[in-house]
């Protein structure tokens, strides 16, 4: 049935559809790793600190069970199940990793989803950020890059973790001391995913020609990426709350040269300094490693740097 809607979908794409594929592929960026990452630093730095440490932290958890489920129901892609499924243009160089669930999809529902789940915006807009999300999900499918199941579970799932993270965040408000707890319980659970991920066997199947047709152990870069993030963002959380505590009630002049500077470092990392690690560590470590750095530059150490830029004599001390 998933591959018979998608070849419909496919035949109306290519037909009298084709004027929507372009649109789709908007869609489809909206919910990619790098938007999403860096809507919510911008969200964090500059607007607000507290519903940026939310989309953070539920996107943190995201990525990690959008990993475990990957890396454990090891779901083929469309057009690796059948050869008559044909992507749409590059589509196929965003789908990354295990076809189920789909990252995408729960990347949109962290980000639009979260901001509607808390509802803390008018009906009106929470109603167009749920609509943002269905977009997403749906231009998956009708780019030819997942089945409907894997958009169906990353939205529930997605949405699941995001409203976890509203009750976790009002449990932590009553209880602040117990930040360090969770950021311990949340870096193991992280570390357990990633042995299971680069422990456990994965399917080797074979085509016509002997050739392997996925190979599960790059298919887990996704996973091992995700505890990067989700550790880089546990442990600059509770370092910001102890030694910076900055804020985002700051004028707006303040707020632009913020995103300015804080996305320009974050693209120094990502462009420069996360290929040269990739040079010098080997195997999975490196993917670990870099995300660590990429997540943890955006919860801790821009904030750390803008509080001495812009108040020196003020802010916590330096761990370190």
């Amino acid at each position: 049935m998933d591959i018979t809607i998608l070849l419909w979908l496919q035949a109306f794409r290519n037909g009298i559809g084709a004027f929507l594929a372009e649109f789709m592929t908007k869609m489809t960026f909206l919910g990619e790793i790098n938007t999403v990452l860096v809507i919510m630093a911008v969200i964090y730095w500059c607007l607000s600190k507290n519903a940026g440490t939310y989309l953070l932290m539920g996107w943190s958890g995201n990525r990690i069970v959008n990993g475990f489920l990957k890396v454990t129901a090891c779901a083929y892609r469309p057009w690796i199940r059948d050869a008559r499924i044909i992507p749409y243009g590059n589509s196929m160089t965003t789908a990354t990793g295990y076809s189920f669930p789909s990252g995408h999809s729960m990347n949109a529902s962290s980000l639009y989803g979260g901001g509607a789940v808390r509802k803390d915006f008018s009906p009106v807009l929470r109603i167009a950020l749920g609509i943002t999300v269905f977009l997403v999900a749906f231009s998956r499918i009708f780019l030819g890059v997942h089945t409907p199941q894997d958009i169906l579970i990353g939205i529930i799932a997605g949405l699941t973790v995001m409203r976890l993270t509203v009750e976790l965040m009002k449990w932590l408000k009553d209880h602040p001391e117990k930040d360090t707890m969770v950021m311990l319980a949340g870096i193991a659970a992280a570390s357990l995913v990633a042995v299971y991920a680069a422990l456990k066997p994965y399917p080797m199947d074979y085509d016509a020609a002997g050739k392997l047709l996925v190979d599960g152990h790059k298919m887990a870069n996704d996973t091992f990426k995700g505890v990067g993030w989700c550790i880089g963002f546990l442990t600059g959380w509770v370092l910001e709350k102890r030694y910076v505590v900055f804020s985002t009630d700051i004028p707006m002049m303040t707020r632009i040269t913020r995103c300015a500077v804080g996305l320009l470092g974050f693209y120094v990392i990502s462009l420069i300094c996360m290929p040269l690690i990739k040079n010098v560590i080997p195997g999975a470590a490196v993917t670990v490693v870099t995300c660590f750095l990429q997540m943890f530059y955006i919860a801790y150490l821009f904030p750390w740097c803008i509080t001495r830029l812009e108040e020196p004599k003020q802010g916590g001390q330096h761990p370190f």
